[in-house]
């Protein structure tokens, strides 16, 4: 049977981009379906625009350090310029996308597309058939479903708002609501955090977070935890949250921060035949859903592994060399790293702490206070940690670090792990000096 198109990727974000262009160069005829915004959430309605607004926190909290220390001042965050600016840098991001799938040669879909069969989907009305499909759909913002929900904002919303609100409540304790805080906060708001339990930031090191929420607590952020939301009702001045025992809290705009979901809930998937959860689309080894011809990568996939850009594009690129035939063999995921953009950062990387302390007889844990680094102190960063984790024949395997720099940080530490270099094998890397690849190195 003849195809339109050898490959036909729905969805135009990071699982689709770093292995469509690829195949396209190769000769292979592709075609991307996409019904919002082309290069997806990341590009255009997350990581991107959520760091062009984070960026000035950053500059902030280093003025902030640096005060008798030969700076004077402090930085005020003008919310509209702020705006304005992210505006400028993700606002053409849409377009320059789908212009460069076009000039690769790749066909572009403007639409939703729905299952018709293993190989064939409707988009828009239009039949498009193709050899293999790869559902690269990614996730959505959950909502909590309460009377009143109408009320209440997404992260998409939150990063588009045009003026700053007095006080800002958010639903949640995970990497979008403390991001948020921390943006909110230093932006002159007044903040709450409600949550469903006393924990936040589960799958980062319990004794990095604790300071981040003890430090977002000194700059005024109200925790309200343990608490179940019952409704959001509107009021003459804004809006009336209730929860469970007696909880009543006035504010002003509302983010739901709870969670993120998979967007494979409306592909009409039943008429291909592919299975799904609520969690998202099961694939084998080789990204294979259970029809043998569509694939599906990135965030939609129900696996275990952390919903981030990388580990998209690592799909994207896995994929491109199954089907250009330059591979044949199962995926093999690196170590990943993960960030939380508090302020400090939460980086880490490989065996996570719980699971060191967790197994001592396996692991060996090294702890270190950056406040004895002098280069670490030269913009009097009080609030610095490493932990660094090697297996009992001294290779290291994870690290985590609670810091202004910890993204560098961590950046440094990945290729050493993925590569499982010895302690010896570490030491013979010349960093330039001072640089935080060099003071990382000291302590291996």
């Amino acid at each position: 049977m003849a195809f339109d198109y050898d490959v036909l990727y729905i969805g135009s974000g990071q699982a689709t981009w770093n292995g469509a262009v690829p195949l396209a160069k190769q000769g292979l005829k592709l075609a991307v379906a996409e019904e919002a915004l082309f290069g997806g959430m990341c590009s255009n309605y997350g990581c991107n625009a959520k760091i062009v607004l984070d960026h000035p926190v950053e500059l902030a909290r280093q003025v902030e350090a640096m005060q008798d220390r030969g700076v004077e001042g402090s930085i005020f965050i003008n919310w509209s310029d702020l705006m304005a600016h992210k505006h400028e840098l993700i606002d053409p991001q849409s377009h320059h996308n789908e212009v460069r799938l076009t000039k690769e040669g790749i066909t572009v879909f403007k639409g939703h597309a729905d299952f018709v069969d293993a190989h064939t989907v409707s988009i828009n009305g239009k039949m498009v058939t193709a050899d293999k499909i790869v559902i690269a759909t990614g996730q959505r913002p959950h909502r909590l479903d309460i009377p009143g929900s109408e009320f209440v904002h997404d992260s998409t919303d939150f990063l588009s708002i045009a003026d700053m609100p007095e006080h800002v409540t958010i639903f949640g304790g995970g990497y979008i609501a403390m991001e948020f805080a921390t943006i909110a906060n230093a932006a002159g708001a007044k903040v709450d955090i409600i949550t469903r339990s006393d924990k936040y930031l589960r799958s980062f090191p319990q004794q990095y977070v604790t300071r981040v929420v003890a430090d977002l607590k000194r700059r005024g952020v109200r925790f309200i935890p343990n608490q179940t939301i019952e409704s959001v009702e509107e009021t003459v001045d804004g809006f009336q949250v209730k929860g469970q025992n007696d909880l009543l809290l006035e504010t002003d705009y509302i983010i739901d921060a709870t969670g993120r979901q998979p967007n494979h809930d409306y592909l009409n998937l039943e008429a291909a035949g592919v299975e799904s959860t609520d969690r998202g689309i099961p694939v084998n080894d080789h990204l294979q859903t259970n029809v043998a011809n569509i694939y599906a990568a990135g965030d939609v996939v129900d696996h275990a592994l952390p919903k981030t850009t990388p580990v998209a594009a690592f799909d994207s690129r896995y994929l491109a060399s199954q089907f250009s035939g330059d591979s044949t063999e199962p995926i093999d995921y690196p170590a990943i790293s993960t960030v939380v953009f508090t302020s400090p950062r939460i980086a880490q990387v490989g065996v996570s702490v719980a699971e060191a302390e967790a197994n001592p007889e396996k692991y060996q844990i090294t702890n270190v206070d950056y406040q004895s680094d002098w280069f670490r102190q030269v913009g009097n960063e009080t609030e610095a940690y490493l932990t660094l984790i090697f297996n009992q024949e001294h290779v290291l395997v994870g690290a985590a670090e609670m810091s202004h720099e910890a993204v560098n940080s961590m950046n440094t530490f990945v290729p050493m792990i993925e590569m499982g270099l010895t302690q010896k094998q570490l030491q013979r890397f010349i960093y330039l000096f001072p640089s935080i690849e060099y003071t990382g190195q000291r302590r291996l």
